[in-house]
């Protein structure tokens, strides 16, 4: 159990990233109005969010640009639409998917462009590729984070070999991804010591990303805090693939910084968040993300179970506890 002054207090560190437009792009295709995408802007500038993340620079080799929404592609014209010159405290993020993103030409100058971070998302085995595009993001003039994905399918010690990998690099914040939602908090404080072990040896900042398939995501995610983490993903009603992400207005309702506000988050909620559920778009914990979550698997299967609209939860645990 933390010590209250750890909950209580707030560090000026802490950095709010919105992940809405990203992770929630999954559930459905990327296919967000502009209306959505501007009041979504203009809350987090008024919530007092750090970044708000667009979506994905990927590739429109690999990807039909007529199968998704614009925020899959993030093209830095479609993003200043919304943003114009930004003259807010606000940063601008994107996510560039290692193997999935054309990053030498996709990726500009940042003096060009009105994105502040890239966000490069990696699993174990392609961390040297991952430091690639963190050192080509990093030489043209972005702030840089670095996402391990799956951490919960990794042993320790190559964890720790990626670490120091990435520790050496240029990224500038290293991330805990709870892909699977199958981390507890007491496995997210020893997580977070051994990231804050490279973080001190590294000069490295350390975030979190965590799904909420076992309803964990905010108790993790505030375990994190307590832990010296200071990144903070969340997205706005949970949004986000599968069993959705760490609740925006949770985090805002905990966070103790004045500079964060719960209201325009409540608002944004009441008109836009509850107008997608109502139009069928769905995410969100259910009980065929909780068995994932409990197995430590991949969403997918979950995923498939969810779009066929199936209920039969046991049947569900029996094919998928039988492919083990």
């Amino acid at each position: 159990m933390k010590e209250i002054s750890k909950l209580m207090e707030y560090r000026s560190g802490v950095k709010v990233v919105d992940a809405t437009l990203r992770d929630g792009g999954l559930v459905n295709n990327f296919n967000f109005t502009d209306d959505f995408v501007r009041d979504l802007y203009r809350t987090n500038v008024k919530a007092g969010v750090d970044y708000m993340e667009f979506g994905y620079k990927a590739s429109k080799d690999m990807f039909d640009v007529n199968a998704f929404g614009k925020w899959k592609f993030c093209n830095d014209e479609d993003i200043r639409a919304i943003v114009e010159d930004n003259d807010t405290d606000l940063k601008i993020a994107v996510m560039a998917d290692v193997g999935r993103c054309d990053y030498k030409t996709d990726i500009i100058d940042r003096q060009d462009s009105p994105i502040d971070l890239i966000r490069v998302a990696t699993y174990l085995h392609t961390i040297p590729a991952a430091i690639d595009v963190i050192e080509n993001a990093k030489s043209k003039g972005y702030e840089v984070s670095c996402n391990i994905m799956a951490i919960s399918n990794n042993q320790e010690s190559d964890l720790r070999v990626a670490l120091d990998m990435l520790g050496k690099s240029s990224a500038d914040v290293l991330y805990i991804v709870d892909s699977y939602g199958s981390l507890y908090p007491e496995q997210i404080a020893r997580v977070s010591a051994m990231y804050m072990e490279y973080a001190e040896k590294y000069n490295k900042t350390i975030g979190i990303h965590a799904h909420n398939n076992q309803q964990l995501a905010f108790a993790n995610t505030i375990e994190a805090v307590g832990d010296g983490v200071d990144w903070l993903d969340a997205t706005y009603a949970s949004m986000g693939r599968g069993a959705g992400n760490c609740a925006m207005e949770l985090l805002l309702g905990f966070l103790k910084n004045p500079k964060y506000n719960i209201y325009p988050a409540l608002q944004f909620v009441e008109k836009q968040m509850t107008k997608l559920k109502e139009d069928g778009v769905v995410w969100g914990y259910d009980i065929q993300y909780l068995i994932t979550g409990v197995l430590n698997q991949h969403p997918r299967t979950a995923i498939s179970f969810t779009k066929e609209k199936r209920k039969d939860y046991t049947e569900f645990y029996k094919e998928i506890t039988a492919q083990e």
